[in-house]
């Protein structure tokens, strides 16, 4: 393959990524958190950015709670224990009623809806259903290492002698422990945000320490919708 045609697939691929609302999303998240943490929630030029961005990932966001509402109501996967599945649906249920009540606030700050003290408050109550979403989320990747933990080891035991990293199960089942990881540091460092966010613990999780744990956590979801790579032909 030529430079010229590689460059063009990678060019594919980048025009693929960026294709995707929700790509476009999280990036645009990034920079809203990347501001806050630079302003510190001081007046200026940073603080600006932070607002105007969030208010224009609002749009972004627009009737997005029916992807989880649908989600809600589909089936879980079999062989998931009860708890597990319950808060899955519980974080479905909670981040569809956040995003739901968003585009509620998005009228009010747009100048859509009039009364600004009502949607400050739902504003506030989306946020706190946002945390709870992201405390679930936490739950149920913490579950489900566990399920695989579990399955990896019995799988160890079974391959004892060989090695484990050639057997295609056990790799599988690493990549998925893997992403669940990051899965999980992104839930909680999503929930140290909303605690930021409504301001619940203002002295420890201060503007800064809410923007950086933001934009890690938006490079994280960046990295999570990257196309996967082409797999190479065997000959």
């Amino acid at each position: 393959m030529s430079t010229l045609d590689a460059t063009r697939a990678e060019l594919g691929l980048v025009i693929l990524y960026l294709n995707k609302a929700e790509a476009r999303d999280k990036i645009c998240r990034a920079i809203q958190y990347g501001s806050k943490f630079l302003s510190d929630g001081q007046p200026g030029t940073a603080q600006n950015v932070d607002k105007s961005t969030s208010l224009a990932r609002k749009v972004f966001r627009l009737f997005k709670f029916v992807n989880d509402l649908h989600a809600l109501i589909s089936p879980a996967p079999q062989g998931t224990p009860l708890p597990l599945v319950l808060l899955g649906k519980s974080k479905n249920a909670l981040l569809s009623t956040f995003l739901f009540l968003d585009q509620i606030v998005w009228l009010g700050r747009s100048g859509i809806y009039k009364n600004k003290e009502r949607a400050e408050q739902i504003g506030r109550i989306s946020l706190f259903c946002w945390m709870g979403s992201s405390i679930c989320a936490t739950l149920v990747e913490l579950g489900e290492l566990g399920r695989l933990s579990a399955s990896m080891k019995k799988l160890e035991k079974e391959l004892k002698g060989s090695d484990k990293y050639q057997n295609e199960q056990y790799r599988s089942k690493l990549k998925k422990s893997n992403a669940r990881s990051l899965a999980l540091v992104k839930a909680v460092m999503d929930t140290v945000v909303a605690v930021g966010l409504l301001q619940l613990a203002p002295k420890k999780v201060t503007p800064r320490v809410t923007g950086g744990f933001g934009f890690v956590s938006s490079l994280i979801s960046c990295y999570q919708l990257l196309p996967s790579p082409p797999k190479s032909k065997t000959s």
